[in-house]
């Protein structure tokens, strides 16, 4: 980061993850990618913009601000995202599928912020894998689910969510994909 202050840059790093550039825009998601991986102090100055991105015609932008809030849940003292959960949620039957996977894949660590925020993201998670049945990726979003909630278990050894996912393979009449399920757990 060249040793330049990650406040100073914010502003001007947002601007770039929304660029029409596509290598800026690359450099860009890296840059805030590295820097919420750790508790930020700016969250609430970029907060709202990433809400209003998920709504954005471009799916990349969609995509970005989606990756960037799951990050930024564990900068949320507030707990403003007990609130905008729904919002990235319904990223996740984004019209295109690749926009909606990444952010289903980053959703796991919305649960990291607290006890509320994990209760709302099991049950978020749970109810996307029940709805999905009737979408054309339904294998794929349930699988992403699964793995959502093993990276959140391995992160917090909580064993309810380890139990909730168990419970969810269980529900899977597909044989050959209540296996495949099940190897995430290694079950």
């Amino acid at each position: 980061m060249n040793g330049e202050k990650a406040d100073e840059l914010t502003p001007r790093r947002i601007e770039e993850l929304f660029s029409s550039d596509r290598n800026v825009q690359y450099e860009a998601v890296l840059y805030f990618q590295e820097l919420t991986e750790r508790p930020v102090s700016w969250a609430y100055e970029v907060w709202d913009v990433l809400i209003e991105k998920l709504r954005h015609k471009d799916n990349h932008q969609r995509a970005i601000a989606a990756q960037i809030l799951c990050n930024l849940a564990k900068s949320d003292p507030q707990a403003r995202m007990l609130k905008d959960f729904g919002a990235l949620l319904a990223v996740t039957k984004d019209e295109r599928f690749l926009t909606a996977r990444h952010c289903l894949q980053n959703l796991w660590k919305v649960g990291q912020a607290g006890k509320p925020q994990q209760e709302l993201l099991v049950k978020g998670l749970e109810k996307r894998f029940h709805e999905c049945i009737s979408e054309k990726n339904c294998t794929l979003i349930r699988y992403d689910i699964i793995v959502d909630l093993r990276q959140f278990y391995d992160a917090v050894g909580d064993g309810s969510v380890r139990a909730k996912a168990l419970e969810l393979i269980e529900t899977e009449a597909d044989l050959k994909y209540k296996k495949k399920y099940a190897g995430v757990w290694k079950v």
